[in-house]
């Protein structure tokens, strides 16, 4: 059997890391990235420009794109791996035809805000992707530990699960293992929730809260992850597997978490676009947690963490204040 042929779309760290994992077991791989300067700079420097600069790769195995079409064209599975809040522009030039009988998987934890949709329903409503063919790859992991080659697990979704073994295999390594799931959309709504939960561990941080506090959030926060994906897709799931609980553990309390350092600026009383820009990186559930609330008017799961979040972030609620309310309704 031959190789697929693989494609990574995204210069960022999870999808430099994703690179790195596919090209333990793979001859080669097409890899996209937007901008020409970063590739001419990955040729001669053999490493990102901007993100995990210490891994280094072996140019022979990479063709690089900046034209995103070409790229997915020229492949058999695609991984996107670039913000959320960003797949709308990067993919604008693809069409149907581009991803017809394409593998795709996605390794974004995040909504696409300009159609409140998680990524595999983006995929099938506007490119008509067979849910078949969209699988996910999730926690819980962090870029930066895979880079350092630190033991680490990763979940592979896919309702065909012959595909998500398929990456499963692709992607194991004696620093990475890998366990297969048919919960696409489970999986991806709890990616997406967790975040939201880490910018609220975050502004407890900020604000003095101390670990006991945390550990209260974080077990209410599992609570409400299961009440939302148990209404928005009802299968038999078991949410404390690390697929939903173990992403959200590190997302929550980990260094490397951006969420969490973005929720952390904001108890310490930076305003939004002032904590974006000192950060110079994504915080996925910035955008999420408008999205999830915005969603969560036709669903109405009770979901306090989510709303407190939401009501310091974009209705300039006070943290303290909102902090204090929140600490009221959890047990």
């Amino acid at each position: 059997m031959n190789e697929p042929k693989i494609a990574i779309i995204g210069s960022g760290s999870w999808a430099t890391a994703l690179a790195k994992l596919f090209l333990n077991n793979c001859s080669h791989i097409n890899w996209y990235i937007r901008t020409q300067n970063d590739i001419d700079f990955f040729k001669t420097q053999h490493t990102n420009p901007k993100y995990l600069s210490s891994v280094t790769f072996d140019i022979n195995k990479i063709t690089f794109y900046n034209n995103v079409n070409n790229c997915i064209q020229n492949s058999d599975i695609i991984i996107l791996a670039v913000p959320s809040a960003f797949i709308n522009d990067e993919l604008k030039q693809c069409t149907t035809d581009t991803f017809k009988s394409k593998i795709v998987f996605s390794a974004i934890k995040g909504i696409v805000p300009q159609h409140n949709l998680i990524v595999g329903d983006y995929l099938q409503t506007v490119f008509n992707i067979s849910i078949n063919n969209i699988g996910v790859i999730t926690g819980p992991c962090h870029a930066e530990e895979v880079a350092l080659e630190k033991l680490s697990y990763l979940t592979v979704a896919c309702q065909k699960i012959n595909y998500a073994q398929q990456i499963s295999k692709l992607i194991t390594c004696r620093y990475l293992y890998c366990s297969t799931s048919d919960d696409i959309f489970g999986t991806e709504y709890s990616a997406v929730l967790k975040n939201v939960v880490a910018i609220a561990g975050g502004i407890c941080h900020g604000l003095g809260y101390g670990d006991n506090f945390l550990a209260v959030l974080v077990s209410n926060a599992i609570q409400e992850i299961e009440r939302f994906v148990h209404k928005v897709h009802p299968i038999n799931r078991d949410i404390k597997d690390s697929a939903y609980l173990g992403d959200l553990l590190v997302t929550s309390y980990s260094q490397f978490s951006r969420n969490r350092m973005f929720g952390t600026m904001l108890g310490k009383g930076y305003g939004v676009k002032q904590a974006q820009v000192e950060m110079n990186m994504i915080a996925e559930g910035y955008y999420a947690v408008k999205c999830v609330h915005e969603i969560n008017e036709k669903y109405n799961v009770n979901m306090p963490i989510t709303e407190t979040v939401y009501n310091i972030i974009y209705l300039n609620k006070p943290a303290k204040e909102q902090m204090a309310e929140l600490s009221k309704k959890l047990s």
